[in-house]
């Protein structure tokens, strides 16, 4: 067995449906990719307090972000005069494509860049959890049944022949 061709059998693109219109996104770059991983590191790290590499996040103000990630469909979105929430949501889910997967580029895109709707809902939490747990819980496991060996008073009770 030998190894196909990555381009047989990967889907490199990313087609991102604006009104009427598909954009279709190419694959970035190594660099464009392995510069995106780094940023979403820095933000993630960042987001939790953590010290930022202020190297990492220099290099990325001096690029157009959002135009290396759209690759040419930034300049067809940018001729078709594309709002600029839209431009923006297509470039985030594109990062979310580099950085993860098509998958989660979906759920992001489907969700309006909106992270309370990333997560499911209580109701959906509540009967996706319930469906999965049939499993009656057991009764308290702390061990503070008393021994059954000791009777009031202390003394053991002799065992029954």
């Amino acid at each position: 067995m030998a190894f196909e061709a990555l381009g047989e059998i990967l889907d490199e693109t990313l087609a991102l449906p604006v009104k009427d219109k598909v954009y279709v996104v190419p694959p970035p770059s190594a660099a464009t990719g392995l510069r995106v991983q780094a940023i979403m590191q820095a933000a993630a790290v960042a987001a939790d307090g953590g010290k930022i590499d202020d190297a990492v996040l220099a290099d990325a103000a001096e690029r157009d972000m959002y135009r290396d990630v759209l690759g040419t469909a930034h300049a067809e979105m940018v001729a078709d005069d594309v709002a600029w929430p839209t431009l923006k949501h297509c470039a985030v889910t594109a990062m979310v494509w580099i950085v993860q997967n098509k998958d989660s580029a979906e759920r992001y895109w489907n969700s309006g860049g909106d992270p309370s709707r990333l997560a499911p809902n209580r109701q959906q939490r509540r009967s996706s959890s319930a469906a999965a747990n049939k499993t009656r819980s057991r009764g308290s496991s702390s061990g503070t049944k008393p021994h059954q060996g000791n009777r009031a008073g202390g003394k053991k009770r002799a065992p029954r022949q």
